[in-house]
C-alpha cells in the first residue's frame, strides 16, 4: 500500500472529496515528510506548519457543509520564494530581501488557495532565480533528490526537488529562460511553461518588472503526472485582475491534428546520444497513440536566445547590477559576469532592435505551428549536469549555456512548452520538450498524456543520505 505522500495530486483530491482521506490526515503527512526528508535535500527553505494544517481544517469543514472545496481539495502544494506569499519573505534566494515580507499573496498563491490546494512550504531558489543550479549564500545548496551528485535544476530547483522527494504533490515554478522546465527534467518530473498571460502574476512587494520579464516570465506547475499537471494548470489560471497582461482563454479542448514535428537537434545543437534515443523513443509513443510524427527542422532558436539574453540582461544590467554587487554572492556575480560577456552592453539600439525582431520570429514559429501543433525537442543537449558545473569554469558556463539553447529561446518565441519525464539513462533523469501554438497548452498535455502512458510511472524518490550541508 502506496504512502499518503505517495499519492498523486489527483488521487488526493479525490480522497478528500469523497470522504476516504481527511485534508487534515493528508497534510500532516506531508508535513511528516518534509520534516523526514528535507534536511537531506534542501528544497524547502521556509516552513509553517500551523499555517499548513490550519487551512487544511478549512477545507474539511467546507466539505462536511457540502461544498466543494475546488479542484485541488486538499492537495499539498509549495511556492517558490520569489513570488509574495502573505506573512512571509520574497527573498528570491537573495540575504538583502530577508525583511522583505509579503503584505498580500500573489495571484497564483491565492489561486492555489482558491482551489483548496494546502500550501506546506516555500521552495528554494539560487540567488536572484538567475541560475541552472539551486544554491545560495542564504539558505545554501539543494539537492537532488534522485541523484545528490547532479543538479537539481534551477531556477525553481526546490520545486522540483520537492516533488521528487514527495514533500508535496505541486510544486509552483516560474520560468523566463527554462526555470520550471529544467528542474522538472533534472528532477525527472514534467514541468509546463504556459502562454505569457495564461497564469496571472503580480508581487505587491516589488515594483513592477521592466520589458524582459513582462515578456518572458511566467508561473506554472511542476509534478509527477500529466493528470496532475493539468489540474494545477486549471488552478493557477484562474484570473485575477491585478494582472493586466492576463487573457482569459477557454479551457474547452479544441479539435487539433494530431501531428508533430520530430527536431532532435534544433538549430544545429549538438545533442547527446542518450537525449536522441529518449526523442527518438518519444517519438514512437505518439505514432503509437495514432500521432502523424515527421523529423523535419522546426524554426530557428539562435537568434531568438540571443533576444532572450539581451531583454533579460538589459534589465538586469539596468535594474539589478548593482543589488548583485552587494549582495556579494559569489556564484551569482560570477553568473552574471558570464551572461554579461554573452550579451554585451545592452543600450537602447541593441533593445529596439531586439523587440522588433521579436516579431518576426514569433510570426514564424506561429506559422510553423499551424501545420505542425506539437514539436518535439530537448529540453537540454545535454543529461542533468553535475551540481555547480555552470561556476567551475568559463568553459563550463558556455557549455551549460549552448546545452541550454531552447531553454532560453523559448521565452522569446512566446510558445508554451511542456518538460516531459521518460525515464532514467545510467541513474540520470531524461525527458523531452514539447512546444505548441499559444495559448493550446491542452495539446501538449495530451500529447504528453501519450507519451507517458507508454512509460512508467514517475515514482518518489528517497534519498538514502544525511542532512545536506550549507556547501
Amino acid at each position: 500500500m502506496s504512502e499518503i505522500w505517495e499519492m498523486t495530486a489527483s488521487q488526493i483530491a479525490a480522497a478528500v472529496k469523497s470522504g476516504r482521506l481527511s485534508a487534515i490526515e493528508v497534510t500532516k503527512a506531508h508535513l511528516e515528510r518534509l520534516a523526514s526528508i528535507n534536511p537531506a535535500i534542501n528544497a524547502v527553505v521556509q516552513e509553517f506548519p500551523e499555517e499548513a494544517l490550519d487551512a487544511a481544517g478549512k477545507v474539511d469543514a467546507a466539505i462536511a457543509r457540502g461544498e466543494d472545496p475546488g479542484p485541488l481539495s486538499g492537495v499539498p502544494a509549495t511556492i517558490k520564494v520569489n513570488v509574495d506569499q502573505k506573512g512571509h519573505a520574497t527573498t528570491n534566494g537573495v540575504r538583502l530581501q530577508q525583511a522583505l515580507i509579503a503584505r498580500d499573496d500573489s495571484p497564483v498563491v491565492s489561486n492555489i488557495r482558491k482551489a483548496g490546494g494546502i500550501i506546506v512550504g516555500r521552495t528554494n531558489t539560487p540567488a536572484f532565480s538567475m541560475r541552472w543550479f539551486t544554491k545560495n549564500d542564504l539558505y545554501g545548496q539543494t539537492l537532488n533528490p534522485r541523484n545528490r551528485e547532479i543538479t537539481p535544476g534551477g531556477s525553481s530547483g526546490g520545486a522540483a526537488a520537492a516533488v521528487a522527494a514527495g514533500i508535496c504533490a505541486i510544486g509552483h515554478g516560474t520560468d523566463i529562460a527554462g526555470s520550471i522546465r529544467y528542474p522538472a527534467y533534472a528532477c525527472g518530473l514534467h514541468g509546463l511553461r504556459p502562454t505569457l498571460g495564461r497564469i496571472p502574476a503580480y508581487n505587491s512587494s516589488a515594483p513592477d518588472r521592466f520589458i524582459g520579464a513582462q515578456l518572458m516570465a511566467v508561473s506554472g506547475p511542476i509534478t509527477r503526472s500529466m493528470a496532475d499537471l493539468d489540474i494545477a494548470f486549471a488552478a493557477m489560471s484562474a484570473p485575477d485582475p491585478k494582472d493586466p497582461l492576463y487573457v482569459p482563454v477557454a479551457r474547452d479542448s479544441v479539435d487539433f491534428p494530431k501531428r508533430a514535428a520530430l527536431t532532435v537537434s534544433p538549430d544545429h545543437l549538438e545533442v547527446n546520444e542518450d537525449v536522441c534515443a529518449a526523442l527518438l523513443d518519444s517519438a514512437n509513443r505518439m505514432r503509437d497513440a495514432g500521432w502523424i510524427v515527421e523529423e523535419v527542422d522546426c524554426p530557428p532558436m539562435r537568434r531568438a536566445a540571443d533576444i532572450n539574453a539581451w531583454l533579460w540582461m538589459g534589465e538586469t544590467q539596468f535594474g539589478a547590477a548593482e543589488m548583485v554587487a552587494r549582495e556579494g554572492e559569489a556564484d551569482s556575480q560570477f553568473v552574471f559576469a558570464q551572461m554579461s560577456q554573452y550579451s554585451g552592453e545592452v543600450g537602447f539600439t541593441t533593445l529596439m532592435e531586439a523587440l522588433q525582431a521579436r516579431i518576426g520570429i514569433m510570426r514564424q514559429w506561429d506559422l510553423f505551428l499551424r501545420d505542425y501543433p506539437v514539436v518535439l525537442c530537448p529540453v537540454s543537449a545535454e543529461l542533468p549536469f553535475d551540481q555547480q558545473l555552470d561556476v567551475s569554469s568559463d568553459a563550463a558556463f558556455g557549455r551549460v549555456y549552448e546545452a541550454q539553447l531552447t531553454q532560453r529561446a523559448l521565452p522569446v518565441i512566446g510558445a508554451p512548452a511542456l518538460t516531459v519525464a521518460t525515464g532514467e539513462i545510467n541513474g540520470l533523469p531524461v525527458g523531452v520538450q514539447l512546444i505548441g501554438p499559444r495559448y493550446r497548452e491542452d495539446i501538449l498535455i495530451a500529447a504528453g498524456h501519450d507519451i507517458e502512458s507508454a512509460g512508467s510511472p514517475i515514482r518518489v524518490a528517497n534519498p538514502a543520505w544525511g542532512k545536506v550541508e550549507n556547501l
